[in-house]
């Protein structure tokens, strides 16, 4: 799928986090919340316009182990578009090799809502996914906890911050683990409790190969959702010299997107 990029100065955005919300696929409540419906009609529809070429949609706390909405999203999207999804530790070696077949190149470890495997099967599971089929770790986590896991998740082959870690308190923390190669979506922007510009701008200061920009689509919970304007937010905290990398070339890197994609796809 491409939407174009007018109105956007020609910049291309690759959306480094986005979810689908189809009711004709397993929905379980999380904490007694269900979102309501965004398909891949809806999401395409939105972004019309604002540069996107390419994508990650990922799995929500209430999608939990479900593969059947990410791999139809998938095949409704096209090869620009990839999948990172939820899986348990007893998940067999085929499954996995099934899944990146299907366009799917990370594992997420939802630490804040749930709906996903436990940390206690990160190091051992995020290591396995990426000896399997490179895939890497994200974590939906608020940085403050990273100053008890930080050893944990710098060590890990490949991994992911959500959201810019949430938190003003804890952006010593992810700024620390930047330090070390881990990478942070500039997502959500209306999500947490810090000063977007400024977390955007020590975060290229340490690392500009790290920040990866998202939409969040539909921005399920948040107190502010999406608005095209957080493109300009993002671009401006950057600077010119790091927009084309945190629009689209760090993300386009970090989930592999030049790789070509197994022949067989479109029967998944």
């Amino acid at each position: 799928m491409s939407t174009g990029n007018d109105g956007t100065g020609g910049r291309q955005v690759f959306d480094a986090h986005l979810h689908v919300v189809d009711p004709r696929f397993p929905l379980v409540p999380n904490d007694g919340y269900l979102p309501p419906e965004f398909t891949v009609s809806d999401y395409t529809r939105r972004v019309a316009g604002l540069g996107v070429i390419g994508g990650a949609v990922v799995s929500g706390s209430f999608q939990a182990f479900d593969q059947t909405y990410l791999l139809d999203a998938l095949g409704a999207l096209g090869d620009d578009f990839v999948g990172v999804t939820q899986l348990p530790a007893s998940v067999t070696d085929e499954e996995v090799l099934h899944l990146d077949a299907c366009g799917v190149r990370a594992l997420r470890f939802n630490v804040r809502r749930g709906g996903s495997e436990s940390l206690s099967h990160l190091d051992t599971l995020a290591r396995r996914v990426h000896e399997l089929a490179g895939w890497h770790a994200e974590l939906y986590i608020d940085s403050r906890d990273l100053d008890d896991l930080g050893d944990l998740v710098a060590a890990l082959p490949a991994a992911s911050i959500d959201h810019l870690g949430l938190s003003a308190e804890g952006l010593p923390h992810l700024l620390t683990l930047v330090e070390k190669g881990i990478r942070v979506k500039a997502t959500g922007l209306g999500r947490g409790n810090l000063d977007v510009a400024a977390a955007l701008t020590a975060l290229v200061a340490v690392n500009p190969r790290a920040v990866m920009f998202g939409t969040d689509l539909p921005s399920t919970r948040a107190p502010r959702p999406f608005a095209d304007s957080d493109l300009e937010i993002v671009a401006d905290a950057v600077g010119g010299e790091h927009v084309e990398a945190v629009f689209y070339g760090n993300a386009a890197e970090f989930y592999r997107v030049a790789e070509p994609l197994a022949a067989a796809r479109t029967s998944c």
